[in-house]
């Protein structure tokens, strides 16, 4: 988790909204990634989409497997979803998202009995460092 707030704050240096993901694979660190909707225009560059694509590039697959997905901010629905497509075994997230989040916050995806595929998903990992920084960030972004 200290990678992924590592990748949050790079993307609080470029103002955007601070959230990190780390996918790891049998041990390893394979793929990294940052909030990138503002510089990028795109509606789908979340931290967790943009990790899971570079780790799917990275082990040319698509099936995740033996991964498992770190990230600061508890994933929205789209994360949600490509979580589940991705197959990865296992989702640590920080802090709980009460706006948008998908596991567990405001539902729980894998709740729903048309998940193909459900991972094994802890919450709270550093838990106040992730909160903290996202807080941080909308404190400013409201004082402008």
């Amino acid at each position: 988790m200290k990678l992924a707030l590592k990748e949050a704050h790079k993307a609080a240096a470029i103002d955007e909204v601070p959230v990190g993901a780390v996918v790891v694979c049998d041990g390893k660190v394979i793929a990294r990634g940052f909030n990138k909707r503002e510089i990028n225009n795109d509606p789908l560059g979340h931290a967790e989409m943009i990790a899971i694509r570079k780790a799917s590039k990275k082990l040319n697959n698509w099936r995740l497997i033996n991964c498992e997905l770190y990230v600061t901010v508890e994933p929205c629905a789209m994360c949600a979803g490509a979580i589940m497509w991705s197959r990865l075994k296992k989702v640590v997230y920080g802090t709980s998202d009460p706006k948008g989040g998908a596991m567990g916050e405001i539902f729980n995806l894998f709740d729903e009995k048309i998940v193909n595929h459900v991972p094994e998903i802890k919450s709270g990992v550093l838990a106040s460092e992730c909160k903290e920084l996202i807080q941080t960030f909308f404190r400013k972004k409201r004082q402008l």
